[in-house]
């Protein structure tokens, strides 16, 4: 017999009905971002791919990542605007599978909230959908938990994984660099998705700003800066690697750790990379940071990837033709500095991050 006065889930903070609404409102969505491979409804226990898809594949090798956005979310909280955080999420993932050569097959998504407020809930994984789309890879599944008294009724957090697929004598790494192969820079529409503790401390807590202050050096407010989103290389990276003109021989996909500590990760022990400052212009957030903060230049190194997102490394005879093809599709990119032995005198601006690898020193003076 039910007692009408007895204690409820919904009671203890938990509304299973706010997220039956949220999962109808994002249906439409998630039907966009899928492959031919993905199999079975939405709403099932588990998200299925037909893995026959890769049966042509000799020996095919499996690549999975998984990564979330860091505090990058408490900006889109505190401007009320959550459709383009799932972007950024999808590229912190997918970026890294891509960086091996595999094609990104699917994501699944976790999001963790103080209360399901479903247009909220609905506008984040939409905007993870879209971020699929645009990786061409499919959003097989995820999962919405409320954790009241964990989370404020404001707060959510987001992590998300996903698997590619890659033969496995086409995986790309620091056992293909040689001495002379080329870096390739592609420019970052932005902060991406690191660092933002740092930016936040400054421009919010140090200089007191506003989101909604007018910055004439960005063109837009503060808060449209922080959060424009993370650019997807993953289809322009996948691009250069299918393409029989180029020999490519690694990516490195600069996030957290910044330039070099990420680049070096992707040259073998013995090798040196010096990475011309005067090659490019970081884009204005980045010296707006270090003014306002007398952040040196180092710091903002080692935490922002400083308007590159993406780095590729060729061989001498495949710089043009990757320039060509970036720029055709729409991706600024630029020659940026040349692989070589080491040398006793040479010193890395920062070891490789998570474990070893090559050296890495940025030199001269960035472009104005």
């Amino acid at each position: 017999m039910t007692n009408p006065s007895g204690v409820t889930y919904a009671a203890a903070g938990v509304d299973t009905v706010a997220g039956e609404r949220a999962v109808e409102l994002m249906k439409a969505s998630v039907a966009k971002a899928t492959r031919p491979e993905a199999v079975g409804a939405f709403g099932g226990f588990a998200g299925l791919f037909d893995a026959s898809a890769i049966a042509s594949y000799r020996k095919p090798l499996l690549a999975t990542s998984t990564d979330g956005v860091g505090t990058k979310v408490a900006v889109a909280q505190a401007m009320d605007k959550h459709d383009t955080i799932g972007i950024d999420l999808v590229a912190m993932v997918v970026d890294d599978l891509v960086v091996t050569g595999a094609e990104p097959l699917f994501m699944t998504d976790y999001i963790a909230c103080g209360k399901v407020v479903p247009e909220r809930i609905a506008a984040i994984v939409t905007g993870i959908a879209n971020g699929c789309i645009q990786a061409g890879c499919a959003l097989l599944g995820g999962e919405t938990a409320e954790h009241p008294g964990l989370l404020g009724v404001d707060e959510y957090d987001v992590a998300g994984a996903g698997t590619a697929v890659v033969e496995a004598d086409s995986v790309l790494g620091p056992d293909r660099v040689r001495p002379g192969d080329v870096a390739i820079a592609m420019r970052a529409s932005g902060l991406h998705s690191n660092g933002y503790s740092l930016a936040r401390h400054v421009l919010l807590t140090h200089a007191g700003w506003e989101l909604g202050r007018d910055v004439p050096q960005l063109g837009r407010t503060l808060g449209e800066e922080l959060l424009e989103p993370t650019r997807i290389y993953a289809q322009d990276c996948l691009a250069i690697a299918r393409d029989d003109s180029i020999e490519i021989k690694a990516f490195s996909h600069i996030t957290g750790g910044g330039l070099a500590a990420n680049i070096a990760r992707v040259l073998p022990p013995g090798l040196h990379l010096d990475v011309s400052r005067d090659s490019w212009t970081p884009q204005p957030v980045f010296t707006l940071i270090g003014e306002l903060g007398d952040v040196e230049t180092g710091e903002l190194e080692r935490t922002f990837n400083m308007g590159i997102g993406m780095l590729a490394i060729v061989s001498p005879q495949s710089v043009d033709a990757t320039l060509a093809l970036l720029q055709a599709r729409g991706v600024e990119s630029w020659r940026c500095g040349e692989v070589r032995s080491a040398t006793d005198s040479d010193r890395s601006d920062a070891p490789a991050k998570g474990g070893a690898g090559g050296s890495v020193q940025l030199l001269g003076s960035y472009c104005n």
